[in-house]
């Protein structure tokens, strides 16, 4: 493993997928160009940027706006890994475009809470 990859253990509540996180690591196998290190880092700032938005939204918050951080987050998550933020997303995201009954609150908290673990894992990755 390169110098520029991550690979400082994660915390134990969230694990990246190991198979996301070597297609990212195929795209720059000795890591010279610091790839990973990039795309980690970009994500991180975005995921820290969308959990400021939805800290807004909590309590009476617009399903709009969740759907659409939700949207945002969905792919970007699955792209590095986080696949639990990920599949969080999609659940939300899919329930408030089909307008299904549920609350506005909880979904707000469910990505709140996915997309903090998925924030404290890129972190020590990036910095052991």
């Amino acid at each position: 493993m390169s110098a520029e990859t991550p690979s400082a253990p994660q915390p134990a509540a969230v694990r990246f997928d190991p198979v996301a996180l070597e297609r990212l690591r195929e795209l720059d196998p000795d890591g010279r160009h610091g790839v990973m290190q990039r795309v980690m880092t970009a994500f991180e700032t975005s995921l820290a940027r969308m959990l400021v938005q939805l800290q807004a939204e909590r309590s009476g918050g617009s399903a709009a706006v969740v759907s659409s951080v939700a949207h945002t987050l969905k792919s970007s998550s699955a792209s590095v890994g986080a696949t639990v933020l990920s599949q969080a997303c999609a659940d939300i995201e899919r329930r408030l475009r089909a307008g299904e009954p549920g609350s506005l609150d909880d979904d707000v908290e469910r990505l709140l809470r996915a997309g903090e673990d998925a924030l404290a894992a890129v972190r020590a990755m990036l910095r052991p």
